[in-house]
C-alpha cells in the first residue's frame, strides 16, 4: 500500500471502498451492480425454457404479410403418399421435401406445410372434445395462437372434426423474421385408429383449392 501525505481521515472512504469492493469479489459478484449486502445477480435461468415459455405465453401476432410468398401454383401435380404404419393414404403436391418418423411425416415448399401424424384413438373426435382437450393444447404450445373455428366436416375419406388457428411461425435463424401462419387441422378417426392431416400456409395466401384437394384425396388403407 503506498503511503500518502494526507491525514488518514481523509484516506478512510477510499479504504472504506477498496474493501467492498474486495468483498463483492470473493463473493462472486463481478458486475459491481449487485445490491447491498454483497448477494451477487441471480443465475439466468435456461435459455430453451425460458424463451418457449416468452414466446408461447406472451408474443403478439405479427402482421399477415399483403403479399406472401407460398402460392401453390395451378400446374402442380399431385402424388399419392401411402403410409403403411398408418393404414391411410393422402395425395401431396409433388417435388415438395419430407420428413418421416415412425408416426408420421411432413411435407413442406416455402411457408407451406403439410403434416400428416397417426396414433391410437379410443373414440372418435368431437367438437367438444377438440374445445376441451385438443385447442388448450395448441394454444400451450404456439406462438401467439388464436382460435378461428371449431367444427365438424365430411369429407370423401370420412367425417372429421376441424380445428382452424393462427400462430405466428418460428423466427428464421438467420433473420428473425417471423410470418402470420393459418392452420387448418383435420381429426380422423376409424376403429382405434386416429390420424391428424394439418395444413399450413402464409395467411393471405391463395391456397383454398390445393389445401382442399389435399384433404379430399385422405382415405384409410
Amino acid at each position: 500500500m503506498s503511503h500518502s501525505n494526507s491525514p488518514l481521515t481523509a484516506r478512510q472512504p477510499s479504504l472504506a471502498l477498496a474493501a467492498c469492493l474486495l468483498a463483492a469479489a470473493l463473493a462472486g459478484c463481478g458486475s459491481g451492480t449487485a445490491a447491498a449486502g454483497g448477494a451477487g445477480p441471480a443465475a439466468p435461468a435456461p435459455a430453451s425454457k425460458t424463451s418457449h415459455s416468452a414466446a408461447a405465453g406472451g408474443q403478439a401476432p405479427v402482421p399477415a404479410q399483403s403479399n406472401p410468398p407460398g402460392d401453390i401454383p395451378d400446374t402442380t401435380v399431385y402424388v399419392t403418399y401411402q403410409a403403411t404404419g398408418g393404414h391411410l393414404k393422402v395425395k401431396v403436391p409433388e417435388g415438395w421435401s419430407r420428413a418421416s418418423t415412425s408416426a408420421g411425416a411432413t411435407f413442406t415448399s416455402n411457408l407451406n406445410s403439410i403434416k400428416l401424424t397417426w396414433m391410437p384413438m379410443t373414440g372418435p373426435p368431437t367438437v367438444s372434445s377438440a374445445r376441451s382437450t385438443t385447442v388448450p393444447a395448441l394454444r400451450a404450445g404456439a406462438l401467439a395462437f388464436r382460435l378461428q373455428a371449431v367444427r365438424s366436416v365430411s369429407l370423401p375419406g370420412g367425417p372429421a372434426v376441424e380445428v382452424i388457428y393462427q400462430v405466428n411461425s418460428a423466427p428464421n435463424p438467420v433473420t428473425g423474421r417471423q410470418y402470420r401462419l393459418v392452420i387448418e387441422r383435420f381429426v380422423f378417426y376409424r376403429n382405434g385408429h386416429g390420424a391428424v392431416l394439418s395444413l399450413s400456409s402464409a395467411v393471405g395466401s391463395d391456397n383454398v383449392d390445393p389445401w382442399r384437394i389435399v384433404s379430399e384425396s385422405f382415405r384409410w388403407a
